[in-house]
């Protein structure tokens, strides 16, 4: 999740333009969600999702980096979490709309590899949602180089303290720290 200094996921419209990626961010984060199979995503997030990525890779002007995550986004197992959408005809989608402690425990449970993370893009909503039922294992932050003074925060609403071990950094050469904690449940 990209996040500003200050800790926002976004302006207070939803705007990210203020957030920096370029081919060596492209790379790593390719790297990472190779090794996953499943992706979570809220209502809002999967909607720009769909119509971006399944025909990405068709498009003339694909880059490398559309192609390639065109072809993961097709094939990896998405999950989102939304109570006004319907998945009976989605394919590859589960869309879960309550029970939500109940339903990601299954998918934790049901993944083959216990060391495979179920990746949540972006969604501010749902990691809201999954952070009040104590269900993040895990948070890969992109921290960008920039104050943006308001905005949609990522910890909001955090009702109890959160301990977190660092796991891995690395800082990018257009300014974007990566941060990779697991909770510390201990």
């Amino acid at each position: 999740m990209h996040i500003s200094l200050d800790g926002f996921v976004a302006g207070p419209k939803g705007e990210m333009d203020w957030i920096k990626v370029d081919q060596e961010i492209f790379e790593h984060v390719g790297k990472r969600i190779s090794e996953s199979n499943t992706a979570l995503y809220g209502r809002v997030t999967y909607e720009m999702m769909e119509s971006y990525w399944p025909g990405a890779a068709d498009k003339p002007t694909a880059s490398q980096h559309d192609i390639e995550h065109s072809k993961w986004y097709k094939k990896v197992h998405k999950v989102v979490l939304s109570k006004t959408m319907k998945g009976t005809d989605l394919v590859n989608t589960k869309v879960i709309s309550d029970n939500l402690s109940n339903e990601i425990n299954e998918i934790k449970q049901g993944i083959g590899n216990a060391s495979e993370d179920i990746l949540l893009f972006g969604s501010p909503t749902a990691t809201h949602s999954l952070m009040r039922e104590n269900l993040v294992d895990g948070y890969w932050l992109f921290v960008n180089p920039v104050i943006l003074g308001q905005g949609i925060p990522l910890f909001a609403d955090i009702r109890e303290k959160i301990n977190l071990q660092l796991v891995t950094t690395r800082q990018f050469s257009c300014g974007v720290v990566e941060l990779n904690y697991i909770a510390d449940r201990t």
